[in-house]
């Protein structure tokens, strides 16, 4: 027979009793993982362990040893890493051709905090070679770049003949990030949404071939993510006083995309939305969008770069979807 379960007594401190276990002695561990409960009655949470990217798809099919142990994996997470490595060899396929022809490419990675812009930027690049692509991810402005033209230090980072460039936010940021937390003043961000769709017009008549993404997130995803990023020692470097304050301020930040869309969506340089509340699925339609668009040699059938419509929209179904529910922004995707 099981021995009796003597309890301890009560801990004075609070925070004690939120952690209190009982003891378990001469039960087996399945009936005492039971009984491991907090003062609620719920199981305490576990810290997740995550399988690195690629793993599981890597070792599929490898034989059963004894140094091996097997683990299980959601089908849609196997599923994701064998389409992804598809998709990185295609951005191989493209990388040469982008070289081989003497291609510009600028693509544009925007949207709210925590939507997803740097994990798709990493899938992206993890295989392409560094000496043809570049990732420009741009601190506040100095002193001396205060004074230039506002476009003046984003320019310099243009890509010569046969390279790509991706910006982790740009020029955009006076569009939404810095009228919003008074970085700038209301002139100076109207003058920029008039100037910017004539350098974009620049831009792309020039030669260089120009993507503009809106990561979009809903305001209860952007939360778990922030609590994520608070409690895992890993992405600590990705929080910081101004995205802690993205949820107090989602109303002004949906005022200032619908504005930003509207005077900057042009047939020569339109937005395109990734819905990013599941952020495999946006990497993945993101980088079929950009397989699509270059016509490069031995490339995929088209019918395998097709992109899901729930997750990829345009910027004028995004408008048209602002304007009838800017009033309404709890039905607003972020």
């Amino acid at each position: 027979m099981a021995k009796e379960i003597k309890k301890k007594p009560e801990p004075k401190d609070p925070k004690a009793q939120e952690s209190k276990q009982i003891s378990a002695k001469g039960k087996g561990a399945s009936e005492a993982k039971k009984e491991i409960k907090t003062k609620d009655g719920k199981k305490p949470k576990k810290p997740k362990k995550k399988l690195s990217e690629h793993t599981a798809f890597k070792n599929k099919d490898k034989p059963k040893k004894k140094s091996r142990k097997a683990v299980w994996v959601k089908k849609f997470t196997l599923d994701y890493e064998q389409e992804l490595h598809k998709l990185q060899i295609e951005l191989l396929k493209m990388q040469k051709h982008v070289k081989n022809e003497g291609l510009r490419i600028i693509a544009v990675f925007e949207g709210r905090d925590a939507a997803g812009k740097g994990g798709t930027i990493k899938r992206i690049t993890e295989h392409l070679n560094p000496r043809g692509t570049r990732v420009v991810a741009l601190l506040s402005p100095n002193d001396k770049e205060r004074t230039q033209w506002y476009f003046q230090r984003y320019i310099q980072h243009f890509p010569g003949a046969g390279e790509i460039v991706l910006f982790d936010r740009s020029w955009y940021n006076r569009a939404m990030v810095e009228p919003v937390m008074g970085f700038c003043s209301d002139e100076q961000n109207k003058r920029f949404l008039k100037d910017v769709p004539f350098l974009e017009e620049m831009i792309v008549k020039d030669g260089i071939i120009l993507f503009k993404f809106f990561f979009s997130v809903s305001k209860e995803e952007q939360l778990r993510r922030f609590d994520s990023r608070e409690t895992d020692p890993l992405k600590h470097f990705k929080i910081s006083p101004v995205d802690r304050m993205a949820q107090d301020l989602w109303d002004d930040y949906t005022v200032r995309k619908f504005q930003m869309l509207n005077e900057t969506n042009r047939t020569l340089a339109p937005w395109t939305i990734i819905r990013s509340d599941n952020k495999k699925l946006a990497r993945l339609n993101c980088i079929k969008y950009i397989l699509s668009k270059i016509k490069y040699e031995d490339r995929i059938p088209k019918k395998e770069l097709k992109t899901d419509p729930d997750i990829l929209v345009s910027g004028i179904e995004e408008i048209r979807f602002l304007e009838k529910h800017l009033l309404k922004p709890t039905e607003l995707p972020g």
